[in-house]
């Protein structure tokens, strides 16, 4: 092998940058640990609220720690950024689909119209969405041209308006028009994509996640951690608004007076059994008092003054400054009804507002707007007609904003009382202060108003993004959600840590069975695999499932076959007499046609679940790409440089078997040919009774193909599935109970209500089934122990999941072009790879006949089965990975067969056989390796993985069968009259 030291430098900086990046999830695994130690030795476990009070006390020692270095090159802070990405059902938490509503934000455009055409056609696009795969905009179009008589998009009544005057006039087409509301459209997505991210921002999990899907108006998002989970959704599906507010100037003696009270009455709710030390202090104008604190009579850092002491002087029109480690607590405090109440008259409206902190600030201000009885703000962002990124006057990023006339009107007003009044004019985005300037020249007329700050280019960009949509509200639907308690989350790690070691045991120890000393080194090359799998994972910022870590394991058992094909045909080699060095030479190049097309394939089916899938399958097809890469790279190169570097001893001999392997498989000589027909009528039974099955049966489809929802729900002690679910069809009218996994333990599925959107029919169906199940439920269990999210629990719902009807249709078209889109990738590159099309045809009629068996039996035995047997987005995971492995297994005897033909023909199929049994040996191999890996990760994997894994191990144990008697056999009997006549 050539270039020896660029490898072995290669892969010295591969596995220490693998090291580096996994060494940040080792830091922060090992605080967290600390913490959670230091936090159950504060409290004891029988305490009031002892969940909560230990998170908390977690927190605290977390944020106490943060910024203090390790190791000298990072710190928890710095850790927690870099570790490894950690999916839902691992950390349990929030992920949701939301549909930004086209329709809304069309009405907006057109003003809230009272237009009969263009309402008619907003009813017809309505409808027409239920069955149609068209976006909404389209859908309203073809509506509007079917009804708009001699109305056009233009008239003054729809587009034509005020508020859209400067780019629609009325002599424009509908053709004209058109491309301009589609830019709309697509600008208020943009916009309420960015006003997501900036409130997930400030949600407090860690590692969001929040991505467009093409154009498509919808948002996904994902909050792994989150414990909140009813916050989390009405935060997710709010509109966001903006507004313009005449803030309070710093000196107001109303405000003095006010948190000076408030500072009183704080320290009697906070501390009612203890009588403080009475503080005279002068009603002064807050501005004063808090900057001569230190002169003050009072003593600012003791909880004597809860409120006082953690306010410092404002600045730019803030009344205060606040650490924002201090703005919650300061937030509840100016919220409570008692503290309220002390708001003098002149101020009794007043709304605090807090600014929107600034890139690695410490605190922020705190500002006090004039509101009114009904808290309204004095202009609405529904007057901003444009805003632009710019640059002000000192070459800094700023925004600039353009109004329509009667938001001319009002800013004039607006900035006139601000002048007179010396107060400053707060620009509030989704309940932020954006800025507060003061006006120091009089009204401003036109409607023109700048925004400056501290931004960085793009955030100027994404704010003028966000103005411009701004009048443009529009309500952000949850189409689909998975919401995982952490307990769940805990169960999936262990339970996924569990198969991973097992299988990796397994195979560690089978490679040291089967090959001797040479095991050993594909062993190192394997574990050195596993690094680099993680370590890419990590710098990557990828996301671990469960279905990811399910990859990473059955990458573990495939991994083994690069390596038992080189080992067997290094052992054919030493067979013909070759010396060590030259048979190992000759191994690894032989076996390397093989490898790469087996990996190719199979790579294939796995980029087409990336494109695809979503979620968790998109996790599992990100771990299978890079464990392909990664094994490639070890087998060929690191296993390599092992087993040249102890043959080049002098003395060392190295054997490729062992005393009780030498001889298996050995001199085999079935005619697989002979019994091709024996094979066909099997098949054609089972595929025949599969079919007969799936036309007569069906198979049973998840909510994630027919929309609804469904509740994983534990209990106490073991309950009866028919006797709740007679129970819940009294409720639901439909209901499907079934056991899953042990028998205290329920999944609940309920089309209820599923065209309905809103948080607040969440709320109701988790209502319903509380009261239906509280005496199933240990005495004493609330309604907030028994809904999902809960802090850490052993019973009530463990995990919910909504799947909209709309996005069904969706995933169930994305899952069968998945299919159809391998089987043609694979037909075309096995076409291009072996140059004749008998190949591909074979290979495809055996990938067809795996998957309608798979199908088949799911259809035969799920009423049998004790665990979920639904067909859903991981069991179409499965089946491609079924492709894929049939396809690896197919393709590696092609080749043999190719190289044999190639050297001595056809020989009437003699030749087939010959190469059919001389691969015999690494069929079996994998395939074994690979099925216990499978079944570690079925029995130990948890309940969730288990349909997954069933589905995979039927499809190995088929894919190993058809790849020798059915792709093998259609290929020769659809070459055999060529090869007959002697064309081939």
């Amino acid at each position: 092998m050539q270039n020896k030291g660029l490898i072995k430098l290669f892969a010295f900086l591969f596995g220490l940058v693998s090291i580096y990046q996994l060494s940040y999830t080792f830091i922060t695994s090992k605080i967290e640990g600390d913490a959670e130690t230091y936090a159950v030795n504060q409290i004891s476990e029988g305490e009031e609220d002892y969940v909560a009070k230990r998170e908390a006390i977690e927190t605290s020692y977390l944020d106490s720690i943060g910024a203090n270095p390790i190791l000298g090159y990072t710190s928890y802070d710095d850790a927690k950024k870099r570790e490894l990405n950690k999916g839902l059902d691992l950390k349990g938490g929030i992920n949701v689909t939301l549909q930004i509503s086209v329709k809304d934000i069309l009405k907006g455009l057109a003003n809230n119209t009272k237009s009969p055409i263009f309402n008619k056609a907003i009813a017809d696009a309505d409808e027409a969405s239920k069955s149609s795969d068209d976006t909404y905009l389209d859908l309203f179009f073809d509506a509007f041209d079917n009804v708009k008589g001699d109305s056009k998009l233009a008239s003054p009544d729809i587009f034509a308006n005020k508020g859209l005057s400067d780019v629609i006039n009325f002599q424009m087409s509908d053709d004209e028009v058109k491309p301009v509301i589609r830019k709309k459209i697509d600008e208020s997505i943009v916009s309420a994509f960015e006003v997501l991210r900036e409130r997930i921002d400030g949600f407090g999990v860690t590692q969001p996640n929040i991505q467009r899907e093409g154009n498509s108006g919808r948002i996904l998002v994902e909050l792994p951690g989150a414990r909140d989970i009813n916050r989390a959704q009405e935060l997710l599906s709010s509109t966001a608004q903006l507004e313009f507010w005449e803030t309070y100037p710093q000196n107001n003696p109303s405000l003095g007076q006010f948190f000076v009270s408030a500072n009183e009455r704080l320290r009697d709710i906070l501390k009612p059994e203890e009588k403080e030390q009475e503080v005279s202090t002068p009603e002064s104008e807050i501005d004063s008092l808090l900057s001569d604190v230190a002169q003050d009579s009072l003593d600012l850092t003791t909880e004597a003054n809860p409120l006082l002491s953690k306010l410092l002087p404002g600045t730019n029109n803030a009344i205060a400054r606040v650490a924002i480690s201090d703005m919650e607590a300061i937030d509840s405090y100016l919220k409570m009804p008692q503290i309220r109440r002390l708001l003098p008259a002149d101020i009794q409206f007043v709304k605090f507002a807090w600014e929107r902190p600034a890139a690695e600030s410490e605190l922020v201000g705190l500002y006090a707007l004039q509101s009114n009885r009904d808290n309204t703000p004095r202009i609405s962002g529904d007057v901003v007609s444009d805003a632009q990124d710019t640059f002000d006057q000192f070459n800094k990023p700023a925004v600039s904003m353009t109004m329509n006339t009667r938001g001319a009107k009002e800013w004039e007003r607006l900035t006139g009382d601000a002048f007179n009044n010396q107060t400053g004019i707060a620009i509030v985005l989704d309940n932020k202060v954006y800025t507060a300037p003061g006006v120091s020249t009089g009204p401003i007329s036109g409607g023109r108003s700048e925004i400056t700050g501290t931004f960085t280019v793009n955030e100027t960009k994404d704010i003028a993004n966000v103005l411009r949509a701004g009048k443009l509200p529009a309500s952000a639907e949850i189409i689909q959600s998975e919401v995982v308690g952490p307990s769940l989350g805990q169960e999936a790690i262990d339970s996924g840590f569990m198969s991973f070691m097992i299988a990796m045991a397994f195979v560690l120890l089978w490679m040291i069975f089967y090959y001797g000393k040479a095991g050993i080194f594909a062993d190192i090359a394997l574990i050195f695999n596993i690094v680099l799998i993680f370590g890419v994972l990590t710098s990557l910022g990828a996301v671990l499932t469960l279905p990811g870590i399910a990859g990473i394991v059955l990458t573990i058992g495939m991994s083994v076959d690069a390596n038992v094909l080189i080992f067997e045909r290094i052992k054919e080699e030493l067979d013909r007499g070759k010396g060590k060095a030259q048979a190992v030479a000759d191994g690894f190049s032989n076996a390397l046609s093989s490898i790469l097309d087996a990996n190719i394939t199979t790579g294939l089916t796995a980029i087409i679940l990336f494109i695809f899938g979503s979620g968790p399958i998109k996790g599992f097809a990100t771990t299978l790409l890079i464990g392909i890469v990664t094994s490639l790279f070890t087998a060929i190169f690191i296993t390599r440089l092992l087993v040249d570097w102890y043959i080049s001893k002098k003395g060392r001999d190295l054997q490729f078997s062992t005393g009780i392997t030498k001889n298996l498989f050995k001199n085999m000589s079935i005619n697989f040919l002979g019994k091709r027909k024996i094979a066909y009528v099997i098949s054609l039974i089972l595929v025949g009774v599969g079919a007969f099955s799936l036309l007569t049966k069906g198979l049973q489809q998840g909510v994630d193909f027919v929309g609804g929802r469904s509740y994983q729900i534990r209990f106490e002690q073991a309950v009866n599935p028919s006797e709740i679910a007679s129970e819940l069809n009294d409720v639901f009218g439909s209901a499907s109970v079934k056991t899953f996994g042990d028998a205290n333990q329920i999944k609940v599925t309920t089309a209820y209500k599923v065209d309905v959107e809103g948080i607040e029919v969440d709320s109701e169906i988790q209502n319903k089934l509380y009261t239906s199940l509280q005496k199933y439920l240990p005495d004493g269990t609330s309604f907030e122990d028994f809904t999902v999210g809960a802090s850490e629990k052993s019973i009530g719902i463990l995990q919910s999941v909504k799947v909209g009807p709309t996005i069904a249709d969706d995933i169930k078209k994305n899952a069968l072009l998945a299919i159809i889109g391998s089987l043609a990738v694979v037909f075309l590159y096995i076409l291009l790879r072996f140059r004749k099309w008998q190949f591909s045809l074979g290979a495809v009629v055996a990938v067809f006949h795996d998957v309608m068996i798979v199908l088949g039996i799911f259809s035969l035995t799920s009423a049998v089965m004790p665990f979920n047997m639904e067909i859903d987005q991981a069991f179409i995971a499965a089946i491609l990975t079924v492709i894929g492995y049939s396809l690896n297994d197919t393709v590696v005897v092609f080749d043999r067969i190719r190289e044999i033909v190639n050297l001595k023909g056809w020989n009437k199929g003699n030749n087939v056989n010959e190469a059919l049994n001389s691969t015999l040996s690494r069929t079996l191999n994998t395939s074994l390796t690979t099925l216990i890996v499978l079944l570690a990760i079925f029995i130990f994997g948890g309940e969730s993985l288990r349909g997954f894994m069933f589905a995979m191990i039927v499809g190995v144990i088929v894919g190993t069968y058809s790849s020798v008697f059915i792709a093998t056999p259609i290929m020769f009997d659809a070459l055999k009259k060529r090869i007959s006549s002697g064309k081939e």
